[in-house]
């Protein structure tokens, strides 16, 4: 294969299967840190809701109720660290980062006590979620650029792709546009006169980590039931971490979070694609290099935009009703 052979239209679609999974986690960090608790357990929450879904669809045969006890793994994890961080005051940092570190050995531990397959989960067959086709695909599938756009580009994937994206307007109306956000955000800016004007601080955060733990599990869950039909040890491969980089990127606002997690889907499209190229003059890449695609590229966005980006003034601050 050599470097005229890549095609745009492979690296688009992937691109637009790939950004669920950051999409689901960007968004769930979003409301985490809009209401001041920092969301570095996103990582943790995604691999353990994947077991959690991998496992009981697998056992049940229906893939409907392994994203719903993934849902429950994941909301169950953040109110765990909600607990931790909100009513006992501790480090969001430390908190965020034991589930990560948890989740990555134990997901791993009961894979290997549950199946015996090496820390992986058999493959899901038919209890994965299969794509969707649209109306009329067949009929127009030959029309040069309409047939791919319609039937590959837009049609043909997974009921939860279009439910990341469909998501984006609805997060945005909700944070700028909806009493719940204007109390959400109060409490991510300034949490004490958001008290003075009678909102409960710590249940609004309460309800925030809610919101980020179902989110987080469309994340695990299409992961094991979409990508992957099974689970295998770390397969988020750093997925929260760069959903918080997107964030981070989009300045903590809805719109700008999706498109910096598009742009990571068109990396890791393009990593994707260009294994086993010859490059002119180069020639073939490692596989290695190609891998660091995407993570070079975060360690560049955080580099050049850190500085710009305005977090939430509260984020990171316990808050301590003044008395």
């Amino acid at each position: 294969m050599t470097f005229a052979d890549l095609h745009l239209d492979s690296v688009l679609v992937s691109t637009v299967r790939n950004a669920p999974v950051l999409i689901f986690a960007a968004l769930a960090g979003l409301f985490a840190e809009r209401s001041g608790v920092i969301d570095i357990g996103l990582e943790g929450k995604i691999l353990a809701s994947a077991f959690v879904s991998a496992a009981v669809a697998f056992a049940t045969q229906n893939p409907w109720y392994g994203v719903a006890a993934g849902m429950a793994i994941s909301v169950a994890l953040a109110m765990l660290q909600a607990y931790v961080a909100i009513t006992q005051k501790g480090n969001q940092l430390v908190g965020g980062i034991a589930i990560n570190i948890a989740m990555s050995g134990l997901t791993f531990v009961l894979a290997q006590f549950f199946f015996q397959q090496g820390g992986r989960t058999p493959d899901l067959g038919q209890a994965r979620l299969f794509d969707v086709v649209l109306p009329g695909s067949s009929a127009v599938e030959n029309i040069p650029f309409i047939g791919w756009l319609y039937a590959h580009l837009i049609g043909g994937h997974s009921v939860l792709v279009y439910l990341a994206f469909a998501l984006v307007p609805l997060v945005h109306w909700v944070i700028y546009h909806s009493r719940f956000g204007l109390r959400l955000r109060a409490c991510g800016e300034n949490p004490h006169a958001a008290d003075a004007a009678g909102v409960n601080v710590e249940r609004q955060r309460y309800l925030a980590m809610l919101v980020a733990g179902v989110l987080c599990s469309f994340s695990g869950a299409y992961l094991a039931i979409v990508q992957s039909g099974f689970f295998l040890r770390d397969m988020s491969a750093g997925a929260g971490y760069l959903a918080l980089t997107a964030m981070v990127f989009g300045n903590w606002r809805p719109v700008y979070t999706f498109l910096g997690c598009l742009m990571f889907g068109f990396f890791g499209a393009v990593q994707i694609q260009i294994e086993g190229v010859e490059l002119p003059v180069v020639g073939r890449i490692p596989g290695s290099l190609i891998q660091m695609v995407p993570y070079v590229v975060t360690v560049v966005v955080l580099a050049g935009l850190m500085a710009k980006s305005v977090a939430p003034k509260a984020l990171g601050t316990p808050f301590v009703k003044s008395r």
